[in-house]
């Protein structure tokens, strides 16, 4: 019998690179088939705003277990966010078409909004303030009535993932001798996030890929506890120094991932920053070229 597969689209993305270079040296229980845009061995050949008949005629009637949904628009200049509830239909689409049974959305915590004095469990409701959380929550829905439909749709509301986040975005841009600026609160620490490293994350996706019971319709996801960014810019080697934190700086913004640990147990220590840097020092440097 034939190993089972993860379609996983948008690959070319910042995490779908991390991913594809987390499971070179640790293959996910069901095998990794790329999508591309454009021909690349090995990869899927298909364009998803452009229909789901280029996907059906790839798969040749073995579709895979399960689809991973990385296709999205992230904030930047002029980016077109309303795109991401677009995409989300179409990959759908395409899964509906081809016979995958089961979806996995990358959404985000964004959709959740402003920060609260605890960790935002998958009860809460949704209040974006920003235009990609809002974008995000809109394909979301897209995915809720997919999956009124009949689709098996879990929507991942991602956290940090170290990698493809702010901080080491802002880091590869410093010039020679700049330093990276952290808010400094008045209680003399930094602001706190919730987590993920790229081998941790690589390991969750594909344990949830291939879960054999039926995922929910929202999964929070990262590790356990809170991380200070300060610390990660430590344990990274990134140079940095303090500022003082604006009025409008967020001290805290957490994810309850109570649910995801009964799927996938992590060790305490995966939400270290010590823990979650040395996974992204750990990758092997062989990322593909897809888009």
């Amino acid at each position: 019998m034939s190993p089972g597969r993860l379609l996983v689209t948008g690959g070319g993305g910042r995490i779908g690179r991390l991913l594809a270079r987390a499971w070179a040296d640790a293959p996910p229980p069901l095998a990794a088939l790329w999508q591309s845009r454009k021909p690349l061995p090995g990869a899927i050949g298909w364009s998803p705003l452009e229909g789901t008949e280029a996907l059906v005629q790839a798969l040749r009637g073995t579709p895979p277990d399960a689809m991973l949904v990385l296709s999205g628009v992230t904030p930047g200049p002029d980016a077109e966010l309303d795109l991401n509830a677009e995409l989300a239909e179409a990959c759908l689409a395409g899964a509906r078409a081809a016979g995958i049974p089961r979806v996995l959305y990358a959404s985000s915590s964004a959709v959740y909004g402003p920060p609260r004095d605890r960790p935002f469990t998958e009860r809460d409701p949704p209040r974006p303030v920003s235009a990609y959380g809002a974008a995000k929550l809109e394909a979301e829905a897209v995915c809720a009535q997919a999956r009124a439909e009949g689709l098996e749709v879990c929507a991942l509301r991602i956290g940090n993932v170290f990698g493809a986040d702010a901080l080491m975005g802002n880091a590869a841009r410093l010039e020679p001798g700049e330093a990276l600026r952290i808010d400094r609160f008045a209680d003399g620490q930094g602001p706190e996030r919730s987590y993920i490293g790229p081998m941790t994350l690589a390991r969750v996706l594909g344990a949830l890929a291939a879960d054999p019971a039926p995922l929910p319709a929202v999964l929070n996801l990262a590790v356990p506890g809170a991380v200070s960014m300060a610390d990660l810019a430590s344990a990274a080697g990134l140079p940095w120094r303090w500022t003082p934190a604006p009025e409008a700086a967020v001290r805290r913004l957490l994810l309850d991932c109570t649910a995801l640990a009964a799927r996938v147990p992590l060790a305490p220590e995966t939400g270290t920053a010590r823990c979650i840097a040395a996974e992204l020092g750990a990758l092997p440097d062989r990322p593909p070229s897809l888009a």
